[in-house]
């Protein structure tokens, strides 16, 4: 039986919580140094350390009271939501909610389609479903159980985006919402989000577009003229949109956005309770207290930065990503599952088992990203990724190696998130 530690008598020291932090992080994974192929997005010491500042100038308010007492941190919210709606090709209309990250931006999205069913329906409540990709990112399936609809999964081309036809075929008069990525998280690839808009408009449903990931820098792909899909409000489809703002967005987390086509469609996100003895309880959030800090620094960063930061970060990850698809390509016994549209890649291999491969890379210090469909290596490249390039790769060949030499052997890695 685990012995339980006893409440701290107190009186501890920065010195000695410092060292005990430190001696505690010991054993974490040298993510700095590119080991790790996600949880972490970096661009640059000085960005970091503005998002860190603005951070600790509004550590102690919160979010929550910000059309009360907080109004600067609703004046730099309102801020980062215009950037965003701008960002996306937003009509005037159109609203935006900032969140706690995707999972919370996704829920509100699906919350709101709910309720805009409901309401076309005449206030029906019985069952409904969600039709997506079977790429779709495992928020869906949470915000799914939580207000018990049914998942509806449609397979991919084989170029791993959505299959628009199959999808098609599992629409029904049931259905509340269909969704998109842009890009999936397991294959790196974006939808193709103007097939799923024309078909959410001739079946009458709401389209959902999730760009947690890329949402906030694939628009400066694009301006850079690199070949990026679109995924924005410009197709008429789009009723709402999930981007995350601690991913490629560079800023401390937690932060995110979800952003809809008009205000009508955000109210529907909106929870309200009536009822206690405190007076009307309203949240745009699934949340009721938020760090002010996150507000501050997204806007703090999102300033810092402005088109020509982005675009500056766009091209030199486009590069990273280049050199790393053409490294991991030049290994004969692999090859990418799909041709990045922006900064995840995923690759495979017909003749080694991928596996044995993630076991030898754990074992040379890396944190292996893996696919199970197909069996594969995965990684969302960030700037601090580039300095470890030619020491991944070095271990990368050794890896392949290793496991055709051990072929038949019990692999001890799987794919885990």
């Amino acid at each position: 039986m685990t012995q339980r530690k006893s409440f701290p008598e107190g009186g501890a020291s920065w010195d000695r919580l410092k060292a005990e932090m430190d001696h505690l992080r010991a054993d974490d994974l040298d993510w700095r140094h590119g080991r790790s192929p996600l949880y972490v997005f970096y661009n640059d010491p000085e960005t970091l350390e503005i998002g860190k500042r603005a951070f600790m100038e509004f550590f102690s308010e919160n979010a929550l009271g910000r059309k009360r007492a907080f109004h600067s941190v609703q004046a730099m919210e309102n801020d980062v939501l215009d950037f965003g709606l701008s960002l996306f090709s937003a009509p005037p209309e159109a609203k935006g909610v900032f969140t706690s990250g995707g999972s919370e931006s996704i829920l509100l999205a699906m919350k709101a389609a709910r309720d805009a069913w409901r309401r076309q329906h005449g206030g029906d409540r019985g069952a409904l479903n969600l039709v997506m990709p079977v790429s779709a990112h495992p928020a869906f399936d949470k915000a799914c159980a939580l207000m018990d609809i049914t998942i509806r999964r449609a397979a991919l081309t084989p170029d791993c985006r959505v299959d628009v036809a199959a999808m098609e075929a599992l629409i029904d008069e049931r259905t509340m919402a269909i969704v998109g990525s842009a890009p999936c998280f397991p294959h790196g690839v974006i939808d193709d989000i103007e097939a799923l808009s024309s078909l959410a408009v001739a079946r009458g449903v709401w389209l959902h577009v999730d760009a947690c990931v890329g949402g906030w820098i694939a628009p400066f792909f694009a301006m850079n003229g690199r070949p990026t899909p679109a995924f924005d409000f410009r197709f008429a489809g789009v009723r709402s949109i999930s981007a995350d703002l601690h991913k490629f967005g560079f800023c401390p987390k937690p932060a995110s956005t979800v952003f809809f086509r008009n205000g009508a469609e955000r109210d529907q996100a909106t929870f309200v309770a009536e009822e206690w003895p405190n007076g009307r309880f309203e949240t745009s959030t699934l949340v009721g207290t938020r760090p002010g800090g996150s507000v501050a620094a997204a806007w703090a960063v999102l300033n810092h930065l402005g088109t020509s930061g982005y675009r500056d970060i766009a091209q030199r990850l486009a590069a990273m990503v280049d050199a790393y698809v053409a490294d991991i390509e030049a290994i004969d016994e692999l090859r990418m599952v799909a041709a990045p549209d922006l900064t995840i890649i995923n690759f495979t291999s017909d003749t080694v088992d991928m596996a044995l491969v993630a076991d030898e890379m754990k074992a040379l210090g890396w944190l292996p990203g893996m696919t199970r469909s197909p069996q594969g290596l995965h990684a969302m490249l960030s700037m601090f990724h580039d300095g470890a390039r030619a020491d991944y790769i070095a271990d990368l060949k050794s890896a392949v190696s290793g496991a055709r030499r051990n072929a038949g052997a019990k692999a001890g890695s799987e794919a885990v998130y």
